[in-house]
């Protein structure tokens, strides 16, 4: 049994003082108390340590190589995608491996427990599967036994390269399944996953362009109880493919023609109008939004205020990894409504800061997008904790949101001191355990990958 004890962390009915939190042996939170004098290890201000929701581990790679126009003239997300692919066709296990192992690093130390890891490249170049089905997949269970994240492994269904039907490009065809070969990828990671304790495994139908519409079907119905994620409405030019070939936008095709609950994650969902943003809202699913993401691609604004205002779910991923920032990510939403808006304190309610509010509903909505007993602190529950730095300059003083308004809006991930996933004290005085040798492997991998380019 461990014991932490905090001079003050938030719980699930509110801020409390000197709070002591026994871990079990299992890595998961026994009890708390309040009111308790020091004892066992000492931390910063204690909060529950969110998901990130959404992450395609191998694009960290690219950060830093894209900003320039293309030939068009005009710079695009579909002409970052073109990049994107002709990087991936030279990625081996063991580059992913790595990769993703630096990612989860990079995650921890930025106040995540865990990744949800939105996983399609399945296959060697050309298309052709590995002798053994599931080896990319491995990787990334790998990569987190290396970083000690906890993970929610999400397969992806990846089979047509647009609402046409039309055939994979180059690039797209290591991402692509049959029906048969995707359900047999699901039944072998099943066994994968089942070697970890706090692994989970989901699935995830890439998008309407992607797949055939009674795919969903076959998705429900291999995912059973498990999270299912999509990418949904982030691109006008998406929109308006999907409207020409199934009669709807996404998202009211979506609503219309799949069942859609709290089960489900979509990704993005930038562009949709009011109707769809309750819609979806009201039936219980998750927005799995990745700000920084959608800033650095042009992929629009969520409607976070209406989202919100209809008792929507939302959960923080980092997507293309161009820059794992949890406090970041959640500026950059906050930011981004003010913008649009005219207005301050967009998503704050009429009970809690703007930085409460965020931060709690990422935390609640991640758990829930991941399928993982996390998001407060709270018995039972993994013991999935961040400590923020109560000795930084800018949190000097600072109790309840005026805290964590202090850390999302005047600081940065230095402020995070320490980080547990499942019990595990990963990040220590803001540093990562093993990220030296973390670090070495991916500077091993990367630099013929760079020279490639």
């Amino acid at each position: 049994m461990t014991t932490l004890w905090s001079p003050m962390a938030l719980l699930p009915h509110g801020w409390a003082n000197n709070v002591a939190v026994e871990i079990d042996n299992t890595g998961r939170i026994a009890s708390v108390t309040t009111n308790q004098p020091e004892k066992g290890q000492r931390t910063g201000p204690l909060v529950p340590a969110p998901v990130n929701v959404h992450s395609h581990a191998f694009q960290r790679a690219m950060a830093g190589l894209t900003e320039y126009r293309g030939p068009e003239g005009q710079d695009s997300f579909w002409s970052w995608r073109r990049l994107m692919y002709r990087f991936l066709d030279r990625l081996t296990p063991d580059h992913v491996q790595a990769i993703a192992a630096l990612v989860q690093m990079e995650m921890l130390e930025a106040g995540y427990a865990t990744n949800a890891e939105f996983h399609y490249l399945h296959h060697a170049p050309g298309g052709q599967p590995y002798t053994i089905l599931t080896e990319m997949a491995d990787r990334i269970i790998a990569a987190s036994d290396q970083s000690g994240i906890g993970l929610t492994i999400l397969p992806v269904l990846y089979r047509f390269g647009g609402c046409d039907g039309r055939a994979l490009t180059t690039g797209q065809d290591r991402f692509g399944n049959t029906p048969d070969q995707f359900a047999q990828l699901i039944e072998d990671l099943n066994q994968s996953v089942a070697n970890h304790p706090d692994a989970n495994l989901g699935i995830a139908p890439h998008s309407l362009r992607a797949i055939a519409p009674e795919d969903l079907k076959t998705v429900s119905d291999i995912a059973q109880t498990g999270p299912i994620h999509m990418h949904i409405a982030e691109q006008q030019a998406e929109v308006d493919e999907v409207q020409s070939a199934l009669g709807a936008r996404p998202v009211e095709w979506l609503l219309a023609n799949a069942d859609i609950t709290d089960q489900w994650c979509l990704i993005h969902c930038t562009q949709m109008q009011p109707h769809e943003t309750k819609g979806l809202a009201q039936a219980g699913a998750v927005a799995g939004l990745c700000p920084i993401t959608e800033s650095s691609l042009g992929d629009g604004i969520f409607d976070g205020v209406n989202w919100m205002n209809h008792d929507g779910h939302i959960a923080i991923g980092s997507d293309s990894n161009i820059r794992i920032s949890l406090s970041e990510e959640l500026r950059t939403l906050e930011y981004s409504q003010r913008l649009r808006d005219h207005s301050r304190a967009a998503l704050a309610t009429a009970n809690h800061s703007t930085g409460r509010s965020l931060f709690e509903a990422a935390c609640t909505g991640g758990a829930k997008a991941a399928g993982r007993a996390t998001g407060q602190i709270a018995p039972g529950l993994w013991a999935d904790l961040l400590a923020l730095d109560g000795e930084h300059i800018d949190l000097l003083g600072q109790t309840g949101d005026s805290l964590l308004d202090s850390y999302i809006f005047a600081g940065s991930d230095r402020m995070v001191r320490d980080v547990w996933s499942a019990g595990r004290h990963m990040v220590q005085n803001g540093r990562h355990i093993a990220r030296d040798s973390i670090v070495q492997a991916y500077r091993k991998a990367i630099t013929p990958l760079r020279e490639a380019l």
